[in-house]
């Protein structure tokens, strides 16, 4: 068994998952994402799908988020 890098949890069906250099291993998705995604630049929340990337690197949940810090090209796909 194998101990989550989040919670801490002994689990008997942990996953692992790399994204670039970073690894961690995990009980859950929950705990995955708590670790791994980012968070969007203006309202801090996780961005689990998609997101904005701005011509700078930034990254925001949603155009709205994206507009508002300033990228007021961002659009929706719709």
């Amino acid at each position: 068994m194998a101990a989550c890098d989040v919670c801490g949890n002994e689990y008997d069906k942990p996953f692992t998952i790399t994204q670039g250099e970073a690894r961690g291993v995990f009980d859950s998705f929950e705990c995955a994402a708590q670790a791994m995604a980012p968070r969007c630049g203006r309202c801090e929340c996780r961005i689990l799908g998609h997101g904005v990337e701005s011509v700078s690197g930034a990254m925001y949940c949603c155009a709205h988020c994206a507009r508002e810090a300033g990228a007021t090209q961002a659009t929706d796909r719709v």
